[in-house]
């Protein structure tokens, strides 16, 4: 069954375009770091991406100080490039580590998923309304707490 959602997956993402200010993200799927399935939609405001280990880690941070249910209450989502690290480093160190900590990582594995705008040293930010992209920021980890203001 994995096989064939990653199949799936991977015919999607080939066609994937980058998103941009005023595209409709439509309904995508990723699976967080417990290999559960997490739908995005319409329903998201904020998408927070990070692409790299130390924009991972001050993500993880601020939002480890915040409770479980944190992104939920702001319908927001988390989500992790990790298709640039090699899988025997994510199955062995990555996931178990992210797997500590109590808010929902969703993961992107494939590196043809090129959706997401990225900056050296920079976060993404995406803010939405009813699905359609409103704006798309590079922050760093002093821009997050406004993030959620």
């Amino acid at each position: 069954m994995k096989k064939i959602l990653l199949l799936i997956c991977l015919v999607f993402f080939a066609n994937a375009k980058e998103f941009h200010i005023g595209d409709n993200i439509g309904s995508f799927s990723l699976l967080d770091q417990f290999d559960t399935k997490h739908t995005i939609n319409k329903d998201v405001k904020t998408i927070l991406v990070s692409f790299e280990k130390q924009t991972s880690k001050d993500i993880n941070e601020f939002l480890n100080s915040k409770s479980p249910t944190f992104l939920k209450e702001h319908n927001a989502v988390f989500i992790a490039n990790i298709s640039g690290m090699p899988s025997i480093i994510t199955k062995l160190f990555a996931l178990p580590k992210m797997r500590d900590y109590k808010h929902k990582i969703l993961l992107i594995y494939d590196e043809a998923d090129t959706r997401f705008k990225s900056a050296e040293e920079k976060s993404t930010l995406y803010r939405l309304e009813d699905g359609v992209i409103k704006q798309i920021e590079f922050i760093t980890k002093d821009d997050l707490e406004k993030v959620f203001k």
